[in-house]
């Protein structure tokens, strides 16, 4: 690699982590593990900044003399710098409520993928913890300068936030998230007096500023927020130019929300055909609602325990690991584990720390038990676990011949795509015990394609929240809670959740033209090497890529 592609993806890898704190210390890079992200205008607007010199700098890298891998390099940091600085560019930290995944739901979650592995690292905490407070200070703030421009959350994402709010200024000090979820420090440190530190900046510096997030929220920003029915970005004054720039970074094409909105009414439709022919097996009739109904309402397909739901994603999981070398030729060395969590999304994976004190993380939020189908939890744990993110980014992180810039860098439609490509891939595998799994396949699917469908209404024509509610409960088997879960978490994250079934036909569009050229050559091995041994990239570089390794 040149010494300028090389500089380029350091200097932007070193960036991201000052940048990102929180995301570095989970990755086992502890020099910023005393700072928390800052959530001011100013950072915001320095951020900008930066990310269009790094764009520039890429952009300024002649194509004469570079490799491949430098070529990939470059093109990743420049697209990554650009559309970063594109939605920067929205400042949608001023409207941006979120009640699924905000500071105060998923602080513990992230918190307890903190490893702690020096006295210095834990120390470290204390002063982090402060930050954590001055970001929510900023959050505030950030919502005031929203309402001044006109630009405010939906009604539903204010009221659930200062309901979250309150509960977590309502729990004892004692047990306290930022007390509880916290990791073990090193043999031989003083844990008591460290908790009694972590203790009393909750109190005199956390807490306070929960409550003025709170209060700004309850007198400044709930007088003018906007209804459910005007939930999506189409109802703010620049929410078309905003949507554009998410999907652009979400998906890593240039679709437009039309197109992607076409695009999930097809894959609908194409469902419908597989439903008919596998339901009647299982539920005994092809009749569509029918079907639906069933899968939501029947309580003997529904789980009960915690337990019962580990256990399922950790026998899938065994299961995987008996036929993975069949079809992976590179299986990482970090392993994964399965969690139960009350809080956050419904699943999400952390992937491994970079120095080995922690390996791949799926959670599954287990507060309701029978929010869980049996069918949904073998290919749920797929696409989160194995063959799903835990290969993609475990293999990432342990990849050297790239740059670290690589290693770490997630592109949402890649890592999406990939998960959802891998539960497809599973059925290929041989994995799903039985029919009725095979059609929990089918569900998945029919979440991820109601997606492009609900997240453009949304935020491009115009959807009121029901709207979008209806429509989902009408083509998707989950259940109405279920829905209304997703629906708000469309709402409040727009664009990212077009990624996952962008990102898969892409990724089988690739795999059929690869056959095509290849023919009898063809090997799936080699495929997935292809697709996994280079890192996270948008997938027009994917594209090219795989032409390149499998011409």
């Amino acid at each position: 690699m040149t010494d300028s592609v090389q500089q380029l993806a350091d200097d932007f890898h070193d960036y991201r982590m000052r940048t990102s704190p929180t995301w570095a210390h989970m990755l086992g890079d502890y020099r910023f593990a005393d700072q928390y992200e800052d959530g001011s205008r100013a950072a915001e607007d320095a951020e900008i900044a930066a990310l269009r010199e790094f764009a520039a700098r890429a952009e300024a890298i002649p194509d004469e003399g570079l490799g491949g891998p430098d070529r990939v390099t470059r093109d990743i940091v420049a697209f990554d710098a650009t559309t970063s600085a594109d939605v920067g560019e929205a400042h949608s930290s001023e409207f941006g409520v979120d009640p699924v995944f905000g500071v105060q739901v998923a602080l513990g979650v992230a918190i307890a993928g903190l490893s702690l592995p020096t006295a210095e690292v834990a120390d470290a905490m204390v002063p982090k913890y402060r930050g954590i407070a001055q970001s929510i200070r900023d959050f505030a703030e950030r919502h005031r300068e929203g309402v001044a421009a006109g630009r405010t959350p939906a009604t539903f994402a204010v009221e659930r936030a200062i309901e979250q709010i309150e509960r977590w200024l309502a729990t004892p000090l004692a047990e306290d998230m930022l007390l509880t979820s916290t990791t073990e420090p090193p043999a031989g440190y003083d844990v008591e007096a460290w908790r009694g530190r972590l203790s009393d900046v909750i109190a005199t510096d956390v807490r306070p500023a929960l409550e003025v997030f709170r209060d700004v929220l309850r007198d400044e920003v709930a007088p003018v927020m906007r209804p459910d029915e005007q939930c999506g970005l189409s109802w703010l004054p620049d929410g078309g130019q905003t949507y554009a720039r998410l999907l652009a970074r979400d998906t890593t094409t240039t679709l437009s929300a039309d197109e992607i909105h076409q695009i999930g009414l097809d894959q609908i439709a194409s469902l419908a055909e597989e439903y008919r022919t596998l339901a009647p097996a299982v539920v005994g009739t092809d009749d569509l609602p029918s079907i639906y109904r069933a899968l939501r309402e029947d309580p003997a397909l529904r789980h009960s325990s915690t337990p019962d739901i580990v256990a399922a994603c950790e026998a899938a999981f065994a299961k995987a690991r008996g036929v993975m070398p069949e079809w992976f030729d590179r299986l990482p060395v970090a392993d994964c584990v399965v969690k139960s969590t009350d809080v956050g999304a419904a699943a999400y994976y952390y992937p491994p720390a970079d120095d080995g004190s922690r390996g791949g993380t799926f959670y599954i939020n287990t507060a309701d038990p029978a929010h869980w189908g049996r069918y949904e939890l073998e290919a749920l744990s797929y696409h989160e676990g194995i063959p799903g993110h835990h290969l993609q980014l475990a293999i990432a992180g342990e990849l050297t011949d790239v740059p670290k810039y690589r290693k770490f860098t997630i592109f949402n439609a890649y890592a999406e795509g990939w998960g959802l490509y891998t539960e497809r891939l599973a059925d290929e595998m041989g994995l799903y015990t039985s029919p009725l799994e095979r059609l929990g396949m089918l569900t998945m699917d029919s979440m991820r394609a109601c997606r492009l469908v609900v997240d453009t209404g949304l935020h491009a024509m115009g959807w009121s929240r029901q709207q979008a509610v209806d429509y989902m409960v009408a083509n998707c088997p989950l259940s109405v809670g279920g829905v209304k879960a997703e629906i708000d978490r469309y709402a409040v994250h727009p664009g990212q959740a077009c990624g996952y079934m962008i990102g898969r036909l892409e990724i089988l569009r690739i795999r059929r033209e690869a056959q095509e050229r290849q023919g009898e050559r063809f090997d799936i091995k080699a495929f997935h090497n292809a697709v996994l041994d280079g890192g996270s990239v948008p997938l027009a570089v994917l594209d090219t890529v795989v032409r390149t390794r499998l011409p």
